[in-house]
C-alpha cells in the first residue's frame, strides 16, 4: 500500500462502539457491524481536524482488539409519545490503528487560496497529538473515544496471524453533493457499499471514486453549502492561515 506525502496515522480507542448500518436504523433497535466502516472513520478524523478546502480519504484501519459485543437495553420514545424499549448492540473495548490522507475539494475552486498541503498536514498531526479538535463519537454520540499518534503496523494485534476474514457486504460511505465527481452525484446526496475483507487484521478501503455503479445508490438531491470570508464562515486565508499554524 503507498503511503502518502500527506499521510496521518492514529490510534482510535474506546469502551464501546456502535458502527451500525443506517438501514437498520429504522426501527428503533441498532446494531454494529464488526469494524468500523470507512464513514465512521471519516467522522472521527472530521473532529480532530476539517476545512472545505480538503477531503479525507481513508487508506486502512487495522483491527487491534478482539471483536467482541455487548447488548443493552434502551428505553426510546415512540410514535405515540410513549416510551419503548430496544436492544442495542455495541462492540465493546474498542482500539483501531488508522491510515489516512487528504485530497483538495476541486468542487470549491474559490478555497484555491487555501490549498497548503504542508500547513493543512501539520495542523492534522498537531490535532492529533491534542486529541483533536472536538469530541470523537465512534458511531453514535453515547460511544465516545479518543485518539492519539501511532505508527499504523506497530505492536501486536489480535488479528495478525489471520490470513483472512470475510465480513461480508458492508457501508461504505456516503458521497455529499460538494465532495461529488461523477456527473449523475453532483447536486445529490449517495452511498456506497463494498465487500470487506480483513487481512491479518488489516482492512484496506478502496478510494470512493473506485466503487463501481453497481455499488453505489443515489438517495436524494442536495444543495452544497457555500463557505468564504465574505460569508463569514471561512478564516483559512490571508493572515489567518499563519496564526492557524501557530495553534
Amino acid at each position: 500500500m503507498e503511503v502518502k506525502r500527506n499521510t496521518v496515522e492514529f490510534l482510535v480507542s474506546g469502551d464501546r462502539a456502535l458502527f451500525s448500518d443506517p438501514v437498520t436504523r429504522v426501527g428503533g433497535e441498532k446494531t454494529s457491524y464488526y469494524v468500523p466502516t470507512y464513514e465512521a472513520l471519516k467522522g472521527i478524523l472530521a473532529s480532530v481536524y476539517w476545512k472545505p478546502t480538503i477531503i479525507w480519504i481513508i487508506d486502512a484501519v487495522r483491527v487491534m482488539n478482539m471483536i467482541q459485543t455487548l447488548s443493552e437495553g434502551i428505553r426510546t420514545k415512540n410514535y405515540y409519545g410513549g416510551n419503548d424499549l430496544s436492544i442495542y448492540t455495541y462492540l465493546k473495548d474498542v482500539r483501531y490503528q488508522v491510515r489516512a490522507h487528504f485530497i483538495w475539494n476541486e468542487n470549491r475552486p474559490e478555497l484555491a487560496a487555501d490549498r497548503n498541503e504542508n500547513k493543512h498536514h501539520n495542523i492534522a498531526r498537531r490535532m492529533i497529538e491534542r486529541g483533536g479538535r472536538r469530541d470523537i463519537f465512534l458511531g453514535t454520540r453515547e460511544c465516545q473515544g479518543t485518539v492519539e499518534p501511532c505508527v499504523f503496523g506497530e505492536g501486536s494485534g489480535t488479528y495478525d496471524l489471520v490470513d483472512e476474514l470475510n465480513l461480508g457486504y458492508m457501508l461504505h460511505g456516503f458521497t455529499y453533493a460538494d465532495e461529488a465527481v461523477r456527473d449523475a452525484e453532483k447536486g445529490h446526496m449517495s452511498v456506497r457499499f463494498h465487500h470487506v475483507v480483513m487481512k491479518k487484521g488489516v482492512i484496506e478501503f478502496p478510494n470512493p471514486e473506485e466503487i463501481p455503479d453497481k455499488d453505489r445508490r443515489i438517495l436524494h438531491k442536495m444543495p452544497v453549502k457555500p463557505f468564504g470570508e465574505a460569508m463569514g464562515n471561512f478564516s483559512g486565508l490571508g493572515e489567518f492561515a499563519a496564526e492557524e499554524v501557530s495553534q
